[in-house]
């Protein structure tokens, strides 16, 4: 390499303080034994002939070669562009401008026109400089190297006068298997966080089935052998709403199939309408939409298990008034999604006016019952499967509210649903402190990768050749 000033120009002065010791300033251009544009191929084909790189052919740092095209090109033009391992391709346009790709293996292939090549001298390491490409140094470099109105674009010109910090080549070598081993952990500490949420996902359904079941509050009835069983709960509450519901009390059970596991003795089998007061389902005229007013949720208000009135479509407020009471949410309902993406309930916990669509349904329970214990049992795989058991439709599902009215619940004594309810909150809120745990976790391994290179280019990640002689 030729040797240069030890000071740094002004163009990079903005970035780096001061060269590590024993490092030098190059050009980009002073580095390379080749840099050049891609070829201009005239046509296409999936087999035969050199494969034939483009942009769209790179996706996450990585190149699926078995879906990259064939291109017809002489055997002179293709000793003028093959690809070699240690080359590096840059996307000259679009909106991945300045973006790098280190060619690590590769079939017999050459590269785009809208790809610049450069080759690293033999006493450079491809991989360290492929490593400053992806620093913000370099990336704040690059832009103020841009041009283009329409879209920007880089040329080979501009790439040839990019200034790199470069130690000696064993010093490349230890920053290159250092980096490598380092992101290797970045990784893999990523895969693990990666999974949490699928984890935590199962966690959240296990415990809906042991609340369920009984499992939660086994040691509870332990306990409390002397509450009252849950027979005696739906009595009070069939005496308290008879005659209100004479058409759905003589509704058969046997409206489907499911198998009714074994419940524990105090507790006693139910259907949804046993327990509710009402089980309906939005307006089925489409509303009167106004810019302003009451608000109008559709199931995409809710399908993130919370109501988002921030987002909706409004009626006003007299068609709102008009509307009978079982149609107007109160709090404490739930709402539960029953066309295309059924399934979702959602505690209606705001005492704010809206209305809904009739691809939602609304279950008022009993005052007698707890609303999140009602939340609780919408939300878990038993009544899940019943939903998409009887649901009907080709274009998408829909659970009929006939069905919606006569889902099968294991029903605890009162006093044991209070406990679920808190038991299941506090397991609930135990998952969501981790899942914010991962989340802070997940952006903090996002920056690793820049804060070891950015270590790595100040000469901080290992021993420089100038230290390791003063050591010797």
């Amino acid at each position: 390499m030729p040797d240069t000033s030890d000071i740094i120009p002004q163009s990079l002065a903005n970035y780096i303080d001061e060269l590590p010791e024993g490092w030098t300033l190059f050009k980009l251009d002073e580095l390379l034994s080749k840099i050049q544009y891609g070829y201009t191929a005239s046509a296409l084909r999936s087999s035969d002939g050199p494969r034939f790189l483009r942009i769209t052919d790179i996706q996450d740092d990585v190149v699926n070669w078995d879906m990259v095209p064939s291109c017809e090109i002489s055997e002179e033009e293709v000793l003028k562009f093959e690809l070699i391992p240690g080359d590096i391709v840059f996307a000259r346009t679009g909106a991945t401008t300045g973006k790098s790709y280190l060619i690590k293996s590769c079939p017999k292939s050459v590269f785009a026109s809208y790809l610049i090549r450069i080759r690293p001298k033999e006493n450079v390491d491809s991989r360290f400089l492929y490593f400053f490409f992806h620093t913000p140094i370099y990336w704040r470099m690059i832009s103020e190297n841009l041009a283009g109105i329409a879209q920007p674009n880089c040329n080979a010109s501009k790439l040839k006068t990019l200034e790199i910090p470069v130690p000696p080549l064993p010093e490349q070598h230890r920053i290159v298997a250092k980096v490598e081993e380092l992101f290797k952990e970045v990784d893999a500490a990523h895969d693990r966080l990666n999974k949490v949420p699928v984890l935590l996902k199962h966690f959240r359904q296990a415990v809906l089935a042991a609340a369920c079941s009984g499992r939660l509050t086994e040691g509870w009835r332990d306990e409390n052998p002397d509450v009252e069983p849950a027979n005696k709960l739906l009595q009070k509450i069939k005496s308290d709403v008879r005659g209100r519901k004479g058409n759905a009390r003589k509704a058969t059970n046997d409206f489907f199939e499911f198998d009714q596991f074994e419940v524990p003795h105090s507790w006693t089998w139910a259907t949804t309408s046993d327990i509710c007061l009402d089980i309906t389902d939005g307006d089925h005229f489409p509303p009167p939409k106004n810019t302003k007013g009451v608000p109008f949720i559709v199931i995409s208000n809710i399908s993130s298990g919370i109501i988002d009135l921030k987002r909706t479509m409004f009626v006003s407020k007299e068609y709102f008034e008009k509307l009978a009471n079982n149609k107007r949410p109160q709090y404490g309902d739930i709402l539960y999604t029953v066309t295309g993406s059924y399934g979702i309930p959602v505690l209606v916990d705001t005492r704010k006016e809206f209305c809904f669509q009739r691809h939602i349904a609304l279950l008022r329970p009993h005052q007698i019952i707890p609303s999140k214990f009602l939340w609780i049992l919408m939300k878990s795989d038993i009544i899940y499967r019943q939903s998409t058991s009887i649901a009907t439709g080709i274009a998408q599902l829909t659970v009929p509210l006939a069905g919606l009215r006569l889902l099968k619940i294991p029903l605890p004594p009162l006093e044991e649903q209070h406990e679920i309810v808190r038991r299941v909150e506090a397991l609930f809120a135990l998952a969501d402190e981790i899942e914010r745990q991962v989340v802070a976790a997940t952006k903090r391994t996002n920056g690793l990768r820049q804060a070891i290179l950015a270590k790595a280019f100040r000469g901080e990640l290992v021993p420089t050749e100038a230290e390791l002689g003063r050591k010797e």
